[in-house]
């Protein structure tokens, strides 16, 4: 990869959100400089860019406070930690990333989704309703005129 201007274009639209990256095989990896040291801390490896992103943003929030530069700012939701190790921060990161990814892999929003709007994080999730085996068995025999 040159330095030039192509060579940042291009890592930009490889890295939509801060704090993350993907692997060669198509992982997206989170991961947070501790402040003043030189170590980091790892934040896991998700399916989607949103998990890894809002992983982030949750361990950025708890080792920065309110003002910290977030990926989704209104979507930030927080529990007093009463341990700020690294260690409890990576768990609360992990936590966050893996129900985030496990809404996007369930629902069919695995591949490049960029819209996170759509996806109320907070709310807690709907059953999913069964069709009604009657109705679906009425149709079939009026549309096709044989009885079941």
């Amino acid at each position: 990869m040159d330095g030039g201007e192509g060579g940042r274009s291009r890592r930009r639209s490889e890295k939509p959100y801060k704090g993350i990256r993907m692997r060669k095989w198509g992982k997206w990896v989170a991961e947070i400089r501790e402040p003043n040291k030189r170590s980091r801390i790892w934040l896991g490896s998700y399916s989607t860019p949103v998990a890894a992103a809002r992983a982030y943003d949750t361990a950025v929030y708890y080792l920065r406070g309110p003002t910290a530069k977030l990926n989704f700012p209104d979507e930030i939701s927080v529990t007093g930690l009463k341990d700020l190790s690294a260690a409890s921060i990576r768990e609360k990161a992990a936590e966050v990333g893996a129900s985030v990814d496990a809404l996007y892999t369930n629902k069919g929003l695995l591949l490049h989704h960029h819209n996170h709007d759509e996806i109320d994080l907070n709310k807690n999730p709907e059953p999913e309703i069964e069709p009604d085996f009657a109705v679906a068995t009425a149709s079939v025999s009026i549309s096709t005129g044989t009885s079941l």
